[in-house]
């Protein structure tokens, strides 16, 4: 079999942006519509009402200059670091970063977190490894994201990969499973570092568990290399990433889904941009503290998915940082700050009264997995 090149002609379909692709991805956003009454919406919510005709040309030739001093992916991944700092000081009490000082600069990392925001989840990461001087993640990404040219342009500059979820059929399904897989291992093994999701779709009910088919699907690659699970799955330095929110920007939002669903035999009618307002909220809303734990790579221990599965989880679950939030969800607040209660409480009590436990119980759900693995 010939050795395949993660900048292979073969993987442009899902691959992300090169340095000499930059400027044309930059032209797409500069000109779209959509992302200039966005800016406009979001900086100048009353004036755009009435003058966005005369604003908007204003905002293009700001975002043009602005894109114009970015001539490399490098420089762009700048750019949303500098952004990223100014969203933890505007949204958050703080971000703590625990592990990355111990890994390797100079090796591929495969980063599989549990999955509570759409955009931050991987963000937070690259932060902490651009901040240690690490090279970014190459990030997985539902096409669901993809819904305009512009959404489609930033990803690919943010250095995402695509992930064709929106595939039915079994054979086509398949097919798309091996080429993405190909396209993780190509990618490790020329020392690029990989984020993915633990599972399709964030943990709505705060409930993080590794989906087995998302390890599958990445020792597919593997078998066209003729080692067995526990041998490939070995070699891809995987490091499980424990992610907690003391508020998530999604939590109403997230509970009203779990609702319809129950309400409907588990269906749930998306919107049609429901995806980039979820990000867009996830980025804006007030998250509290948030901490992101890395742990140490995993090279042993595991013969099979489901074990491999069960050592992502127990790391995930023992490293979550128990907030107050947490806590009260829990009914274990006697020793949280009385401020710290009311804080909460207001925040659960402002929720319609039919949603309120399912989001009491989201919150729970840390503290009921940590629990378990002493049982």
């Amino acid at each position: 079999m010939r050795k395949l090149s993660s900048d292979d002609p073969i993987f442009d379909d899902i691959r992300p942006c090169r340095d000499d692709e930059i400027k044309t991805e930059l032209a797409k956003i500069c000109s779209d519509k959509s992302v200039l009454d966005g800016i406009l919406r979001f900086r100048y919510p009353i004036l755009s009402k009435w003058c966005g005709l005369v604003l908007r040309p204003l905002v293009r030739r700001y975002i043009k200059n602005y894109c114009d001093k970015i001539n490399s992916i490098a420089d762009f991944q700048d750019k949303v670091a500098a952004y990223m700092r100014h969203m933890i000081d505007a949204t958050t009490d703080g971000v703590t970063f625990k592990g990355f000082d111990k890994l390797d600069p100079k090796r591929g990392y495969l980063f599989i977190s549990n999955h509570r925001d759409i955009s931050l989840d991987p963000a937070f990461i690259d932060l902490a490894l651009h901040d240690a001087g690490f090279d970014t993640v190459r990030i997985a990404i539902g096409d669901n994201l993809l819904k305009t040219e512009a959404a489609s342009s930033l990803m690919r500059l943010n250095k995402s990969f695509i992930v064709k979820r929106s595939i039915s059929a079994p054979r086509e399904k398949l097919k798309a499973m091996t080429h993405l897989s190909s396209y993780i291992g190509s990618s490790l093994s020329e020392g690029h570092s990989i984020w993915i999701a633990e599972r399709e779709g964030r943990a709505k009910d705060g409930d993080d568990r590794v989906e087995e088919a998302v390890l599958k699907m990445i020792s597919l690659y593997g078998r066209s290399l003729k080692q067995d699970f526990s041998t490939y799955m070995s070699s891809l330095n995987i490091v499980p990433v424990s992610i907690t929110y003391e508020y998530d920007p999604a939590d109403l939002s997230k509970a009203r889904e779990l609702k319809e669903r129950d309400e409907n035999n588990g269906q749930y009618q998306k919107g049609e941009l429901e995806d980039i307002e979820s990000i867009i909220g996830g980025i804006k809303g007030y998250k509290g503290r948030v901490s992101v734990v890395a742990g140490d790579p995993i090279t042993s221990g595991f013969s099979s998915p489901q074990e491999l599965a069960q050592l992502i989880d127990s790391f995930i679950w023992q490293n979550y940082e128990l907030y107050p939030s947490i806590m009260i969800a829990s009914g274990k607040d006697s020793t949280v700050k009385t401020e710290d209660k009311d804080k909460f409480m207001a925040r659960i009590n402002a929720y319609p009264e039919e949603l309120r436990s399912r989001v009491l119980a989201m919150y729970a759900k840390p503290y009921e997995n940590r629990n378990s693995l002493n049982n």
